[in-house]
C-alpha cells in the first residue's frame, strides 16, 4: 500500500490542500451554474426549455450547456463560462502571429503579463457582446422577464453575466496557481461531468418510454467504451525522434556523449484543437441564435441561425475545418521545429541519419506526418454527436455527452492532471530522499 498513488495522494500535505483547493473552487463554480440572474423567472424558463427538450428542438441551448454545465439554460451568472476568455486568447495567439510587433512587445520582459492583461480587457468586450445576446434571448421566452424595464433589465443582465465570466476566469486561475491541474480546463471538465448524470437519467427515461430502441442505446454505450480505450491510447502514444550528443570538453569537466530522445505524442496538440474551434464558433453561434429566436427577427438572420445549429452540417463542416487549422496551429507554438532544431544544435546534439542542416526540416516533416491524421482524427470524434443523432434518433443533449468531444476533454484533462500529480509525487519523494541523505550524513 506504501507504494499506492492514491494513497500517497492523501498522505502528502501539500497535495491534500491542494485537492481540497480545487474541490472547493469548483464546488462554487457549481452554484454559480445554478444561481439565476437577478430579473428572471427561474420557473417560466425552466418550463421553456423543458417544452423545448421534449420536443427536440433545444440544440442551441444543450450546446451552450455542454460547456458551461447546465448555467445557460439556467440563466445563471456563469452561463457564458470559459468561452468567452478562451476566444479571446484564440484571437491574441493570432493577432501576435500576423503583426509582429505584437509578438516582440510578447518577447520582451514583462511581455507575457501585457498579453495577459490584453486578454482580460478583451474577455470583457465579448462578454459585454455576448450578455446583450443573450437578453435577447431571453426576450423572446414568454414570462421570462419580471422587470418592467427593459433598458434596466438589460444593463443589470449584461453587468451579472459579464462579472460572472471574470469570476469564473479568476476561479482558474486559482485553480492552477493554488489547485491541481489547468484551472480553465478542469472548469469545463466539471462542467461536463455535473451534466453526465443527467443524461444518463434521460436516456434511460427515452428507452422506458420507447423513444429510444434500447439495442441502439447499448450499441451506442459499446462505442461509448470503444472510443475511451482509443482516447486513451492515442494520447498516450508518442513518436520517439533519436537524439545524439557528442562529447564536449568545458574546463576540466566533459559534457554529452549520450543519447536520448524527444517525444512527439501522436496527437501533439491534444484537446486544445476542440476546445479552440468549438469556443471560436460559440461566439457568432450564440449571437445569431439569440438574434433569430425572436419573432420579429430579421429573415437572413433566422436563415443564419438555422444554417449555423449545431445539428447542422456546415456548422459541423465548419467545426472540421477549425480543428484542422488549430491543430496545426498549436502545435507550432508549441513545437517550434526552429526552435527545437536551434536548441539542438547549441548543445551539440544531431538526429543519426539527418544532416545538421536538415534537422528543422526533418522535424516539421515528422510533425506534418502526425498533425494531419491526429487532427483528422479530433475531427471525427468531434462530429460523432452529430452521427449519433441522425443514425439512431438521440437527444443532442446526450449525444454530445456520449461523443467522441466529452470524451477527448474528459480524458484528456484528467491524464494531464494525473501527470501533475504524479510530478508532485516524484518531486516530494525527491525531497524526502535529500533530506534523509542530510540526516545520515550528520549522523556520520
Amino acid at each position: 500500500m506504501a507504494n499506492n498513488p492514491i494513497v500517497n495522494m492523501f498522505r502528502i500535505k501539500e497535495l491534500r490542500d491542494r485537492m481540497f483547493f480545487t474541490f472547493v473552487v469548483l464546488v462554487v463554480f457549481r452554484l454559480g451554474c445554478v444561481l439565476t440572474i437577478p430579473g428572471i423567472d427561474a420557473a417560466k424558463l425552466l418550463a421553456y426549455f423543458n417544452d423545448l427538450a421534449s420536443k427536440n428542438r433545444n440544440a442551441f441551448a444543450s450546446y451552450m450547456d455542454f460547456f458551461a454545465g447546465g448555467a445557460f439554460s439556467n440563466f445563471s451568472v456563469f452561463m457564458l463560462g470559459v468561452m468567452p476568455y478562451v476566444s479571446t486568447q484564440i484571437i491574441l495567439q493570432l493577432a501576435l502571429i500576423i503583426f509582429p510587433g505584437l509578438k516582440k512587445v510578447a518577447q520582451e520582459e514583462g511581455g507575457q503579463r501585457k498579453v495577459a492583461a490584453w486578454t482580460r480587457i478583451g474577455t470583457v468586450f465579448v462578454c459585454l457582446i455576448q450578455s446583450l445576446a443573450v437578453t435577447v434571448y431571453a426576450n423572446s421566452i414568454p414570462g421570462a422577464i419580471i422587470l418592467e424595464s427593459q433598458l434596466g433589465f438589460k444593463l443589470l443582465a449584461m453587468l451579472t453575466v459579464t462579472t460572472g465570466a471574470m469570476i469564473t476566469v479568476w476561479l482558474g486561475d486559482q485553480i492552477t496557481a493554488h489547485g491541481i491541474g489547468n484551472g480553465i480546463s478542469m472548469l469545463i471538465f466539471a462542467g461536463i461531468v455535473a451534466r453526465l448524470p443527467h443524461a444518463v437519467f434521460e436516456l434511460g427515461s427515452r428507452i422506458r418510454s420507447k423513444e429510444i430502441n434500447a439495442v441502439f442505446a447499448i450499441v451506442v454505450v459499446l462505442m461509448f467504451l470503444a472510443i475511451i480505450a482509443l482516447v486513451v491510447f492515442e494520447q498516450q502514444g508518442e513518436r520517439k525522434i533519436p537524439v545524439h550528443y557528442a562529447k564536449r570538453v568545458v574546463g576540466r569537466k566533459m559534457y554529452g556523449g549520450q543519447s536520448t530522445y524527444i517525444p512527439f505524442k501522436i496527437n501533439p496538440s491534444g484537446v486544445i484543437p476542440i476546445i479552440f474551434a468549438s469556443s471560436f464558433l460559440t461566439f457568432p453561434l450564440q449571437i445569431v441564435s439569440s438574434l433569430g429566436a425572436g419573432v420579429n427577427a430579421p429573415r437572413w438572420v433566422s436563415k443564419l441561425a438555422g444554417i449555423l445549429t449545431p445539428t447542422g452540417w456546415w456548422y459541423n463542416i465548419l467545426l472540421v475545418l477549425l480543428i484542422i487549422f488549430f491543430a496545426y496551429f498549436y502545435t507550432q507554438v508549441i513545437l517550434n521545429p526552429i526552435e527545437i532544431a536551434k536548441n539542438i544544435r547549441e548543445n551539440g546534439g544531431s538526429i543519426p541519419g539527418i544532416r545538421t542542416d536538415k534537422t528543422e526540416e526533418y522535424l516539421q516533416k515528422v510533425l506534418n506526418r502526425l498533425i494531419l491524421p491526429g487532427s483528422l482524427y479530433l475531427a471525427a470524434l468531434a462530429v460523432l454527436p452529430t452521427i449519433i443523432q441522425n443514425l439512431f434518433g438521440f437527444p443532442q443533449s446526450i449525444s454530445m455527452l456520449m461523443g467522441g468531444t466529452s470524451l477527448l476533454i474528459l480524458v484528456g484533462v484528467d491524464l494531464d492532471t494525473m501527470s501533475q500529480v504524479e510530478a508532485l509525487l516524484k518531486m516530494h519523494h525527491s525531497d524526502g530522499l535529500v533530506r534523509r541523505g542530510k540526516l545520515r550524513g550528520r549522523n556520520l
